[in-house]
């Protein structure tokens, strides 16, 4: 028997790996065929969770008549199920291939419409894999009741084997397997071990299904069986609810520190599994006993520590270690240490709960991990579209801590003396400690003294006065008043062949190129993917309304890709700002070859597009040229005005550079001024001449490696950690302002 186990415990260690795999590679997918939005992401995540819910229940329910009517092992249906998982991994895919082209037959659809429709293809893609990994865990209960006696401690036993695997498979992903592999090559990966743990599995499956007639040691965690509570399917559901908000709440709140690279949510994904299965280690070895009463006190704490540990006063904003190559900000790293507390506590107290309430039952291990699931769908749901947008991130970790408390309080009578009057008082300590920071925290000193307008959510900031204002994003500045932005606009007018009648700019930002292009007297688009973003326009221009007013400019609130996919219209000039840095977590989607064949269907015969590429490692400034090489006939790059950054523009037809002098006369008279908008006095055509006397050879930006270039399924630009280790690139060979 033992040996049977350690094969289940592997079989879920691997099941773990790959689940996380698709999840991280669906969902990027995912982006690249339907947007870059938060509905996307709302979708697929919540998708995944709940086929891992149906599956769950419906595995429990189903196994043992299942097994009855064919006389089969458990094992044999948990065989099924991966065989049937991995071979998701290869359709997925190609589904989401098809779902794309079914969206654009139906031409241009209006957002609810397009959301809507998305979302059911989404759904009818992922649900039945998602259900299949849902089972598993009713099965190996099941299977587990075949080699030996009923035990509590079961379900333990297979949850830390499955949350190993699925930090393993977090971490492998993120930082290795998409570099080296692609994403494709990752999910054939995830699909070859799928089947592999199918068949092992059915060859077990034939083992002698005979039960033991007594119980094992508690070598693996069994033999305990412990009395359940009635709360204890409440705060099942309650801390899964809980935990994915605080999840999304993290992300959000800590974006200003820890960035927007995939590592970055990479590394919280993997803190928050890595302290679980501590947590979860702990409790099936049965080592410490802690009563659900102390767990919940001691969550119900340790929830608060992101908020009132990591505030902005406490920290040196210059602390960091590494190299060049690898540069960890250790305030980062206090961030990910003060979220290990609450989920290795929840590690411990999830598999106890379920325990608890299933006593080693298979149904009743469906039911009651489907409920926790349950909760993890809907928490982040909750958290995005009702806390964050009425109270921001911090307020809203506070508010989640909240019913933690109201749960723990008439359990505290089951606490020691001391502890049942000392867990409620730190805990709303904390709380009341974490409101007043929150409530006293103020914009960061440079910002003291000058104008600052935010959404009621704090995600899109603008700061400054006169011509010194500034867009931050969660946080990060994207943008200022700069000519650079201007020069986005008028460069590709000003070498479009004939008179240019429409231009598109992908990215709006500040809205300065959009207001640039209006200049020209062409009819313009601006597509931005925040609506806060959008309306803050007008802290930027005293003119925005009338900018606004203007018909023949319009302002679309879209993913720029997905704009790209469902419009008719075709464009004279497409102009594309990226958000920096150039390594943002999706930004990929805006420099692949993919994206620039849907730009080429948009654009009209000899239109011109204008790439923009503002910080970055060498290496990722030559896989935007070879990529843009790859894509169009003919290419050419300049500096910008202020000596930092490319404008990159690239035709199917031949760009032929005007003089100074023949690209002012060009421009329309408004268009003039516009580009000395911010440089009275100046020469008009000595100004131009900067840039045009700036361009670099195009075969000096990239490299004679054909494969450093950036596609949807290598994100080159994204994914570079081992290349900076292995010292094939330098993150010092950075182009900064």
């Amino acid at each position: 028997m033992i040996r049977q186990k350690a094969f289940l415990f592997l079989f879920f260690f691997f099941s773990g790996f790959c689940s996380l795999l698709y999840q991280v590679v669906w969902l990027r997918l995912a982006f690249a065929s339907f947007g870059v939005i938060t509905p996307v992401l709302s979708v697929v995540i919540s998708v995944f969770m709940t086929g891992l819910a149906i599956g769950s229940w419906a595995g429990g329910r189903w196994v043992s008549s299942l097994t009855q009517k064919t006389g089969f092992s458990a094992m044999r249906f948990y065989a099924l199920a991966e065989l049937l998982t991995g071979i998701g991994a290869i359709v997925v895919p190609r589904l989401f291939a098809f779902s794309e082209q079914v969206l654009l037959s139906n031409g241009e659809s209006d957002s609810v419409s397009y959301l809507v429709s998305s979302g059911v293809l989404i759904a009818v893609t992922l649900l039945p894999w998602c259900f299949f990994m849902g089972t598993t865990f009713p099965l190996g209960i099941a299977y587990l009741r075949e080699i030996a006696p009923p035990s509590a401690g079961s379900f333990a036993f297979l949850y830390v084997a499955n949350v190993m695997g699925a930090m393993s498979g977090t971490l492998i992903t993120a930082l290795v397997l998409i570099e080296l592999a692609g994403l494709r090559g990752a999910l054939q990966l995830g699909g070859f071990i799928n089947v592999a743990i199918g068949v092992a599995a059915y060859c077990l499956s034939f083992n002698d299904r005979a039960r033991e007639t007594q119980t094992e040691p508690n070598e693996f965690g069994f033999g305990r069986r412990l009395t359940s509570s009635s709360l204890t399917l409440p705060v099942l559901f309650l801390t899964g609810f809980v935990s994915l908000a605080m999840e999304v709440a993290w992300i959000r709140a800590f974006t200003p520190v820890l960035g927007t690279q995939v590592y970055s949510f990479a590394f919280i994904l993997f803190v928050y599994l890595l302290s679980t299965w501590l947590g979860s280690m702990v409790y099936q070895r049965g080592k410490l006993r802690l009563t659900t009463a102390e767990l919940l006190a001691a969550i119900a704490i340790s929830a608060l520590f992101p908020v009132v540990f990591n505030d902005p006063r406490l920290h040196r904003p210059d602390l960091a270690i590494g190299t060049a190559a690898v540069h960890v900000d250790l305030r980062a790293f206090g961030v990910l240490v003060s979220l290990f507390p609450f989920c290795a506590i929840l590690g411990y107290l999830t598999p106890q709960l379920i325990d608890e309430a299933s006593g080693g039952d298979p149904r009743r291990v469906g039911e009651a991990y489907a409920l926790n699931i349950v909760g993890c769908i809907l928490g982040p749901l909750f958290a995005s579209y009702v806390l964050l947008p009425w109270l921001g991130a911090k307020f809203s970790i506070l508010v989640l801590t909240l019913p933690l408390i109201v749960v723990f309080l008439p359990e505290r009578r089951l606490l020691g003396e001391a502890w049942r009057w000392a867990a409620p008082l730190v805990s709303v300590g904390l709380l009341a400690i974490g409101g007043v920071l929150c409530l006293s925290y103020e914009v960061p000193t440079k910002f003291a003294h000058q104008e600052v307008r935010r959404d009621h959510t704090a995600t899109t900031v603008s700061v400054g006065s006169g011509s010194q204002k500034q867009l931050l994003v969660n946080g990060l500045g994207l943008a200022y008043l700069t000519p650079v932005t201007k020069f986005m606009a008028h460069l590709p007018l000003a070498f479009h062949e004939g008179e240019p009648k429409s231009a598109l700019v992908i990215c709006f930002g500040m809205g300065t190129t959009f207001r640039s292009l209006l200049s020209w007297q062409v009819k313009t688009t601006a597509v931005e993917l925040l609506p806060s973003v959008k309306d803050a326009f007008g802290f930027y221009f005293d003119d925005a309304e009338a900018v606004l007013g203007d018909p023949n400019g319009t302002i679309v609130v879209d993913d720029g890709r997905r704009f790209l996919k469902r419009t008719q219209q075709r464009f004279d000039v497409v102009t594309i700002d990226p958000p920096p840095p150039a390594e943002a977590a999706g930004s990929s989607l805006l420099y692949s070859e993919e994206f620039y064949a849907l730009v080429k269907n948009r654009l009209k015969p000899a239109g011109v597009v204008q790439q923009w590429f503002a910080v970055g490692e060498s290496a990722t400034l030559q896989a935007v040229a070879r990529s843009l090489s790859n894509s169009f006939s003919h290419v050419r790059a300049y500096r910008s005005v202020e000596g930092w950054g490319y404008h990159f523009l690239a035709s199917m037809s031949p760009l032929n550079m005007p003089s100074a002098e023949a690209f002012v006369l060009r421009m329309r008279e408004a268009a003039r001024h516009d580009l000395l908008e911010w440089s009275p006095g100046v020469d008009l055509c000595r100004e131009v001449d900067k840039v045009l006397a700036s361009e670099v050879a195009l075969e000096q930006l990239y490299s004679a490696d054909g494969q450093i270039r950036i596609t949807d399924d290598r994100p080159f630009n994204e994914y570079y950690l081992l290349r900076r280790l292995l010292g094939r690139s330098s993150a010092t060979e950075i182009f900064q302002h």
